[in-house]
């Protein structure tokens, strides 16, 4: 079967998720091509058309070509073009929150089989479903709101992966120089949490975009990002596999349409276990079933002195960590392109 994986957009957490599928189908034998739309939208959106005048030192005046919603829309535009060279069976689209309603619709009336994956629900289930009613079958992170999904056509849950190249335990005296580790964007209620958290003498590390800090945050002393903030997911497992505990927060806003709470399990909590790392968790219905070896915390409070008496525990935190890691052994790409090919008869 020939394929067309239309990556997000964004080169962060959604990117990974485009990667894994990419990977995973190709392992199975399928034929896949891939559209970089995050490529093309940073190149149109890069484009200058020098002026008829200078600037007052002399130099050629230029101004920006497209706006950002032009750039958008011819990025997108191009995977109409792709799918005349590659002529796919099936288009995967990761998220498509840059992927117009029209482009979907063309893509169906020649007969491709879209498939939208949302990555985002329950949060952005509005926006989701904008596009939902444009797919042949649309896959969720999260089934929280699936009856909405299926009103749309075709809907089932495809829960968060790891991959096993990426996401692996650390080697033997692999080491730790963090006792805590945290990989995420530094959404507000987040920054109320940790900044609420009894961190004094212990080692963190705060990874991700964590870029509007309040100038007088205690936080800054524990974030590392980049120029925009974003890690890849490989610099994301070797900080996992550095720290002596991890811990997953869900951020707490959403859109105004969101509706009902998250229920599913996160992508950070599978490669979390899948690399070996021990994490307290925020309760979730499926976090509750499948890692229950894992404590639970109720507040900020409660999770700083949990985390101190775990980090007193090496041994309890390494059989809890094993257990974790069995528990999410089948959650893989590969697991999750075969459940898919089911659905398509393959």
């Amino acid at each position: 079967m020939r394929w067309l994986l239309v990556h997000p957009g964004p080169n962060f957490s959604v990117a990974d998720v485009h990667a894994g599928w990419a990977e995973a189908l190709r392992g199975l034998g399928e034929h896949v091509a891939e559209y970089n739309l995050d490529d093309r939208i940073t190149f149109y959106d890069s484009v200058l058309m020098a002026e008829d005048i200078s600037t007052e030192d002399g130099r050629q005046a230029v101004r920006k070509a497209l706006t950002r919603g032009q750039a958008l829309e011819l990025a997108a535009n191009g995977i109409l073009s792709a799918c005349y060279q590659v002529w796919p069976d099936v288009v995967l689209a990761t998220s498509a929150f840059f992927t117009p309603p029209w482009v979907l619709e063309t893509m169906r009336a020649r007969r491709h089989k879209v498939i939208l994956l949302h990555t985002e629900s329950p949060y952005q289930d509005g926006e989701q479903l904008l596009r939902a009613q444009h797919a042949d079958l649309n896959l969720l992170n999260d089934p929280v709101n699936i009856a909405a999904y299926q009103e749309c056509g075709p809907a089932a849950y495809m829960p968060h992966a790891y991959r096993p190249s990426v996401h692996y335990p650390g080697a033997p005296g692999t080491a730790r120089p963090y006792d805590l580790a945290f990989v995420g964007t530094g959404f507000p209620s987040r920054v109320e949490f940790f900044t609420a958290m009894d961190l004094g003498g212990v080692a963190v590390h705060l990874a991700g975009p964590w870029l509007d800090l309040p100038p007088d945050s205690p936080l800054r002393d524990w974030t590392a990002t980049g120029i925009d903030g974003c890690i890849g997911n490989e610099e994301t497992a070797a900080i996992y596999r550095q720290a002596r505990c991890g811990i997953n927060f869900y951020r707490r806003e959403a859109e105004d349409a969101h509706a009902g709470q998250g229920w599913a399990m996160g992508p950070r909590e599978i490669e979390m276990a899948a690399c070996g790392l021990f994490f307290l968790r925020d309760p979730r219905g499926e976090g509750d079933g499948v890692l229950p070896m894992l404590p639970t915390f109720s507040g900020p409070e409660d999770a700083s002195e949990q985390l101190r008496w775990w980090l007193a525990h090496d041994g309890y935190r390494a059989e809890a960590a094993r257990k974790a890691r069995t528990a999410v052994e089948g959650r893989t790409f590969e697991a999750n392109a075969r459940a898919l090919l089911a659905m398509l008869d393959r």
